[in-house]
């Protein structure tokens, strides 16, 4: 991934089932191999981008033309390019935006993103549909070669499942997101692959989020003497997880108020006893219809996320109270596309949590109340002296 590329150098796009599109370089020039997911959004490409949840994946965008707003320096949600790869149909000429400073060809090339353009992405999409997430390559200028050979390279790869990439794209440092106006509560966040928008959302609320690497450990947690702890959103497989979970495990058993999202649900579930799968081609997008079941209420999402949590039955139309080790558990929300589990609500425990982005960056604000529930929770459970005050 090292010189620049022309939009004009052929690229090739190799997925390990042996199919292959043929097109532009767009971005750096090399190559670069992940997982194909596809996603959904018309919009919101740089957080897309940014997102750490995205880490190890090439990302498919299905709305046809990518780049018409450029790149700004307010809307990233990290500090960096996180896709392995980026595949666009017909990429901007030039962005049309008042915010925009450079292009995203800019971005791409100086962070040294190798991406393609000028394919059908509808036929890729459909085939991502039909035989689900894959790895894929994408080899550009003298790194396209012979396609037998392509292939090995792709099937040479790790594969999602198994894989652990939250330390690979957590904070290395602790630091707070100050509350904004008068402080409220005090928030322990496991930064998984956090998006910026999260601490902010929570900081509106008069809440101090300190921001905590993921291999943080419920000591150094309990030292802040947190009204509540959240988990974010973050890639890799659940499956592995174990220390996250045996963490969340310490959480729930001291009953303090718990909020997780996207990879932090899937924590929660194994935290509560269920199990983890890895779904066909994932949710990835900013347009997914999920049911709160208790007030029949259809929320548009923003989502990504591979894997989900299994509650056996629910496929079937059970919804009844499990009972776990931390007491009764509900499925609180539910995807309309497919039935998966997109949330959970522990009755006997101060916890709960969603499969998709509250902070809706980019996306939907249909989702924003669940900060709010969070503060209600912390606010119902009630908290030592000296809590709150900080």
């Amino acid at each position: 991934m090292s010189s620049l590329c022309s939009q004009t150098t052929p690229a090739v796009l190799v997925l390990e089932d042996g199919r292959v599109f043929r097109g532009n370089a767009f971005g750096a020039i090399g190559q670069t191999v992940g997982e194909a997911v596809f996603c959904t959004a018309m919009t919101g490409y740089q957080e897309t981008l940014t997102d750490p949840s995205f880490h190890g994946q090439v990302v498919v965008m299905t709305a046809p033309h990518v780049g018409n707003t450029g790149i700004n320096d307010e809307d990233g949600e990290s500090q960096r390019i996180w896709v392995s790869g980026f595949v666009v149909r017909d990429p901007a000429l030039r962005p049309s935006n008042w915010r925009s400073v450079r292009t995203l060809q800019d971005d791409l090339r100086e962070q040294g993103v190798v991406g393609i353009s000028d394919i059908d992405t509808r036929a890729l999409t459909r085939h991502l549909r039909e035989r689900g997430a894959m790895r894929v390559g994408i080899f550009s200028g003298p790194a396209v070669g012979e396609v037998p050979e392509l292939c090995k390279i792709v099937r040479s790869a790790p594969p999602m499942s198994g894989a652990a990439l939250a330390q690979e794209v957590s904070t290395e440092q602790a630091y707070v997101v100050p509350a904004q106006g008068q402080k409220r509560f005090t928030v322990a966040a496991l930064d998984l692959g956090i998006k910026a928008n999260t601490p902010r959302m929570l900081s509106e609320r008069g809440i101090e989020v300190h921001v905590l690497p993921c291999d943080t450990s419920f000591q150094q947690i309990s030292e802040l003497a947190p009204d509540g702890v959240f988990f974010s959103n973050g890639p890799g497989d659940p499956a592995s997880a174990d220390a996250e979970v045996d963490l969340l495990r310490q959480v729930l058993a001291a009953r303090i108020p718990f909020f997780g999202i996207c990879f932090g649900n899937q924590l929660l579930g194994r935290a509560l006893g269920f199990g983890t799968f890895k779904l066909k081609y994932g949710h990835r997008g900013i347009n997914q219809p999920v049911l709160e079941r208790a007030t029949g209420r259809v929320e548009i999402t923003a989502q990504n996320h591979g894997f989900a949590v299994e509650v056996p039955g629910v496929q079937e139309g059970d919804f009844s109270p499990r009972q776990t080790p931390f007491g009764r558990v509900e499925v609180s929300h539910i995807c309309l596309n497919d039935q998966v589990v997109e949330g959970l609500r522990c009755l006997d425990v101060p916890a709960f949590s969603v499969q998709y982005h509250p902070e809706a960056a980019a996306g939907p604000h249909d989702s924003a109340y669940l900060f709010d529930r969070f503060v209600e929770l912390m606010a119902e459970s009630g908290s030592s002296p000296g809590r709150s005050e900080g």
